[in-house]
């Protein structure tokens, strides 16, 4: 469940509409605009379904800047663009961390919105299913083994870019699937949202891997 937990934050990537073309775009058209339509989203809150070998599971994601909020089944976890807290229910305790670069890579929204400028060869696929027929399908394949997502493939809307869905294949095969259900961009939200707050867990045990 933790890697699945960890792969779902990858829907940051999948939560803002994209402005209207005048021609077809390329596949980094496509991203390019979804990288800065992150940056002008405001706040952000995203409701998804992430399917998986191990089961599905459902979240609801908060996004302010480089500040994030998700809740998905088991854990919660805050991160204030420096500190990230990870609070596990099933064993009452909540982990503390300063994720290095190389570690936001999986949890960071701006990390993964430039995953694809490098380590990734882009294409625009061709969608063969009929209910797919309003969507773009953007491919991105791994330039070297050794990537632990080898296969990133994001569904958009046409007319408007919304990202719809994705499918991420891991080294070794394993694919994960997100849906976003319903996405709301423009909240309010204050900086407290994005911090740990022990009195709401007073019972938990705080480990500082600090």
């Amino acid at each position: 469940m933790w890697k699945i937990y960890k792969l779902l934050l990858g829907i940051y990537m999948l939560a803002f509409a994209l402005p209207a073309w005048t021609q077809q775009p390329d596949a980094k058209d496509i991203l390019d605009c979804t990288a800065e339509a992150f940056k002008n989203a405001g706040g952000i809150k995203i409701t998804f379904t992430a399917q998986a070998p191990e089961g599905s599971s459902t979240g609801v994601i908060r996004l302010k800047g480089d500040k994030f909020l998700l809740e998905t089944d088991g854990v919660t976890t805050w991160f204030d663009g420096h500190t990230q807290w990870s609070y596990l229910s099933s064993s009452d305790e909540v982990n503390v961390s300063e994720p290095t670069a190389e570690e936001l890579q999986s949890v960071n929204p701006y990390a993964l919105l430039s995953l694809y400028k490098q380590g990734y060869n882009l294409k625009l696929g061709k969608v063969d299913n009929p209910r797919f027929s309003s969507l773009y399908k953007v491919v991105l394949t791994a330039t070297g083994r050794k990537q632990d997502l080898q296969c990133i493939i994001l569904y958009v809307t046409k007319d408007t870019y919304r990202p719809e869905r994705v499918s991420m294949v891991q080294r070794g095969g394993d694919t994960v699937v997100i849906i976003v259900d319903s996405y709301q961009t423009g909240e309010d939200y204050p900086d407290t949202l994005f911090v740990f707050d022990k009195k709401v867990y007073p019972a938990a045990e705080v480990i500082d891997l600090r």
